[in-house]
C-alpha cells in the first residue's frame, strides 16, 4: 500500500512547483511597458546611461558612466503619437532604503516629447521607482512604480 505522505511529495509538491511556475509566468506576460490611467498611457524604462552615444549625451547634457542610469517616461493620450507634456516627478531607492529625488527634464524630438532623469547605482542594485505624472495641471497626479536591477557596464 502507498504511503500518504510519499504520495504527497511524489504529486503535490511537483504540481506545487509547476503552479507558482506557471503564476511567476503569468506576472511576467502581463508585465508591460506601460501602466493605463484611463485613456494615458505612461511608458516607463530605466537603463544605465552608458548605452546612450557621447554625442546624445552631450546634446542632453546626460552625464555618462558605468554606475550612472536614467528613467525615463513618456505619456502617450488617445494612442495619439508623439507624447504629451506633464509634470513628472519621482524618486528613486535602492534596497538599503537610499533613496533619491529624480529630476526630470523634458526632452522634445519634433512632436515627441518624454521625460529623463538621471541617477546614480551600485553594481547589480535593484532599484525601485516611484514616479507621479499629471499631464493635467487641473487633475491629481497619477502614480506608478517598478523595479529593475542594474549593473555596471564596463
Amino acid at each position: 500500500m502507498n504511503n500518504p505522505i510519499n504520495l504527497y511529495k511524489s504529486i503535490w509538491i511537483p504540481l506545487s512547483a509547476l503552479l507558482i511556475a506557471l503564476l511567476a509566468f503569468n506576472v511576467q506576460a502581463d508585465n508591460k511597458p506601460y501602466k493605463e490611467f484611463g485613456n494615458i498611457k505612461v511608458y516607463y524604462s530605466s537603463f544605465n546611461s552608458s548605452f546612450i552615444l557621447p554625442e546624445i549625451a552631450s546634446a542632453y547634457n546626460i552625464i555618462r558612466g558605468k554606475d550612472k542610469g536614467l528613467v525615463n517616461i513618456s505619456v502617450i493620450v488617445d494612442d495619439k503619437v508623439g507624447g504629451k507634456t506633464a509634470l513628472v516627478k519621482g524618486t528613486v531607492s535602492n534596497i538599503f532604503a537610499q533613496q533619491q529625488k529624480l529630476k526630470f527634464f523634458e526632452v522634445r524630438e519634433g512632436k515627441t516629447v518624454y521625460y529623463l532623469a538621471p541617477f546614480e547605482f551600485e553594481n547589480e542594485d535593484s532599484m525601485t521607482f516611484k514616479i507621479q505624472v499629471q499631464p493635467d495641471p487641473n487633475k491629481p497626479a497619477h502614480s506608478l512604480s517598478f523595479q529593475n536591477k542594474f549593473y555596471f557596464n564596463d
